[in-house]
């Protein structure tokens, strides 16, 4: 069968292969679950890893097959398989356990490791091809409902998280109610982000860079949310007309932010940091401002990455209750479909077109 793989530390080193077919058997005690992928969605780790930016193959190979974003169909199951049956919608998580003891309780998504496990992008294969191999632990099943926007579960569940984890913080004061909320960029995780929190009902202002309209302030007008073009008002300049923030999400990828975010943010808000930032920049900052604002403002700011399956499962409940909110908003984020592996160049030239590219995807199978 086919595969979309990158040889890692290569530029240029993504390439369709041909690998063995997986088999049942693979998986010892009977509790392998064949699935035959459907959709395969790209984002920018996918991006940095083509370039030679991120990831290692899995031990022994000279390539990892990459996507991490997939939506497949139970083929077969194992002898000792109650969880599931062939038929069934499925997504598989990422992170996978390490060896510490959040890996053992199932929170590999906050590993201490210095090494961790996640696939399609470190150490072990994803999901760009047409069958792979899995235990139900890591298959989250989807009402056959969800199928057509099934492919977005991963990104939501990392919003989830966030989200999730802001609360759980928050608990701290035994009542947090956020009335107000900033998201910062407005591409897939901006969107969805802002999708949740208007799902709680509470008011967002949404950043990007492009001047509206155009569909991704469209989409965020759509739920009643607030687009503001960052390019022409300032992040002082927002929160004054639309501030203060209980709760910021930043979602750019441009780190110098995060701190003028922290000037803006409420006295007991909280700041959630999404962004990947691989990059060598530096600032000058106020910083004993910033400092002194989040001492006495009893403010937090912390990092989230990755989903496990706890969220998965809870980003379920998201998207079925923003089908119900927002009939067909979701729908509206899978912007263009790539079909077939061997158009793998297709997909990550897309991602570079700009304007209305939101969510890039393979149609692995019709």
């Amino acid at each position: 069968m086919k595969a979309v793989a990158v040889k890692l530390r290569k530029k240029n080193g993504v390439h369709l292969r041909d690998i063995d077919k997986p088999k049942l058997n693979e998986i010892k005690n009977g509790r392998g679950i064949l699935v035959k992928v459907l959709r395969v969605g790209v984002d920018g780790t996918d991006k940095k890893i083509v370039s030679a930016g991120y990831g290692d193959a899995p031990d022994k190979d000279e390539f990892l097959i990459i996507g991490h974003e997939c939506l497949g169909q139970v083929e077969s199951v194992g002898k000792n398989v109650v969880e599931l049956k062939p038929g069934d919608y499925v997504v598989p998580t990422v992170r996978r356990p390490g060896t510490s003891l959040y890996d053992h309780i199932g929170m590999s998504d906050m590993t201490t490791d210095d090494t961790y496990f996640e696939r399609g992008i470190n150490l072990l294969h994803g999901f760009l091809t047409e069958y792979f191999i899995d235990e139900p632990e890591h298959l989250v099943q989807i009402p056959s409902g969800l199928k057509h926007t099934g492919v977005l579960l991963e990104p939501v569940g990392i919003v989830v998280k966030a989200i999730t984890q802001a609360y759980e913080i928050q608990r701290r004061l035994r009542v947090w109610k956020p009335k107000r909320a900033a998201v910062l960029g407005n591409g897939s995780i901006g969107l969805l982000a802002t999708l949740l929190l208007r799902l709680r009902g509470i008011h967002v202002v949404t950043t990007g860079i492009q001047e509206p309209p155009y569909l991704n302030s469209d989409l965020i007008e759509e739920i009643d949310a607030k687009y503001i073009n960052a390019k022409k008002e300032t992040l002082k300049q927002i929160s004054k007309k639309h501030g203060p923030f209980d709760l910021i999400i930043e979602a750019t990828g441009q780190s110098p932010l995060v701190f003028e975010a922290m000037e803006i943010l409420a006295k007991n808000g909280v700041l959630a940091l999404l962004s990947i930032t691989g990059g060598n920049r530096t600032v000058e900052i106020p910083s004993d401002k910033i400092n002194q604002s989040f001492v006495l403002g009893n403010k937090v700011a912390f990092g989230s990455v990755n989903a496990n399956r706890e969220h998965f499962e809870m980003a379920i409940k998201e998207m079925t209750h923003a089908e119900f909110q927002y009939p067909g908003w979701l729908q509206k984020l899978l912007t263009h479909p790539v079909k077939g592996l061997s158009n793998y160049n297709k997909l990550f030239k897309t991602l570079d077109e700009g304007e209305n590219v939101i969510k890039v995807y393979c149609e692995v199978t019709a």
